[in-house]
């Protein structure tokens, strides 16, 4: 949960006087956002805070044919989240070729009374510790219980942050696969985690993506793929899949058979128009609009998840930006 206030002043007001902005850089994010606790504090914000908080459809403004600048607001006015947020990312698909990621970001935030400035985030860590907390908290509703083993597909700078998310999400895990086309890369994020000394939990790589799909009891997918990676005809029973990684229509991490043969939830109602794999499946007749459950029906008990240990069940999140200032509140107060 958020840090506590200090004195009176911030009892009545937790976003502070506007006695200066803060830059809050990617180390300082990192240790105000344990998995645990941003899981958990995303999880009960969203129970009770959701219906205060106001997000428009995020505008893309494309750069070029393969670049775009993504603006992502939120704001309440509720005394528990006093902010408005807004991030402003940029996503270049070809900056791979360079060694560089494709999406940066920063995080403004402002007061909603009066708009004053107080902090200024690092966008790019802040996305990624919310995207993995937010797949971690659906596992944890969706996922078997004596879940073991997690196959993550795709080894970027998402990948060890969903690992930790959900070794926090689900304790029952011991074996983490990690695959990457490049298998120089998974070798490597491995030995990295080995090195973290995490008791009770090995880390290993292989080379064959469908022998990491099949082994998986939970399985991650973060990249950025546009064609399918995960088959969903070999998926065993009981699997849980997470789409972690794409993000626009045009990105699939997995096939139809996949969405056809789970029980699908999304993070937000823009998903079923921006996720490459649940539009593809929509407009193939694979599923219809009322099998998509959200996960703040998984949170609010509105919608059942996984009813037997035989379910197939699929989460995808895209990202929207009342998970940012949910994130974002939980580093700026801790800081005060």
């Amino acid at each position: 949960m958020a840090s506590q206030p200090k004195d009176n002043e911030e009892a009545e007001n937790p976003a502070g006087g506007g006695g200066g902005s803060m830059n809050l850089t990617a180390a300082e994010i990192r240790s105000s956002l344990p998995p645990a606790s941003l899981i958990h504090h995303i999880q009960t914000s969203l129970a009770s805070l959701s219906h205060f908080i106001h997000s428009p459809i995020r505008p893309h403004f494309p750069v070029d044919e393969a670049s775009s600048l993504i603006l992502m607001p939120a704001w309440s006015h509720h005394p528990s989240l006093p902010y408005i947020g807004v991030k402003v990312l940029t996503s270049f698909s070809r900056n791979a070729a360079q060694r560089l990621p494709s999406v940066h970001a920063s995080y403004l935030l402002f007061r909603s009374d009066t708009g004053v400035p107080l902090a200024v985030l690092d966008g790019t860590e802040l996305t990624l510790h919310r995207t993995a907390a937010v797949a971690a908290l659906a596992a944890k509703f969706l996922a078997r219980t004596d879940a073991r083993v997690l196959s993550v597909v795709g080894t970027g700078a998402l990948a060890p942050h969903v690992v930790r998310a959900h070794l926090a999400a689900l304790p029952s895990l011991r074996r983490i696969v990690l695959w990457n086309r490049t298998a120089e890369k998974a070798r490597d994020l491995a030995a990295r985690l080995r090195e973290e000394g995490i008791e009770n939990v090995c880390f290993e790589h292989r080379e064959c993506l469908d022998e990491v799909v099949q082994m998986g009891d939970v399985i991650a997918c973060s990249t950025g793929s546009d064609r399918p990676l995960v088959n969903g005809g070999i998926l065993k029973e009981g699997t849980h899949l997470g789409l972690i990684g794409s993000f626009t229509p045009s990105m699939r991490e997995c096939d139809d058979e996949a969405i056809g043969r789970g029980k699908l939830f999304v993070d937000c109602e823009e998903a079923v128009e921006e996720a490459g794999e649940v539009v593809a499946a929509l407009q193939r007749g694979v599923i219809q609009r009322g099998d998509v459950g959200l996960l703040i029906d998984l949170i609010d008990q509105r919608r059942d998840g996984r009813t037997s240990d035989a379910d197939i069940t699929v989460f995808k999140t895209v990202g929207f930006a009342v998970l940012d200032i949910l994130a974002a509140q939980l580093v700026y107060e801790s800081h005060l």
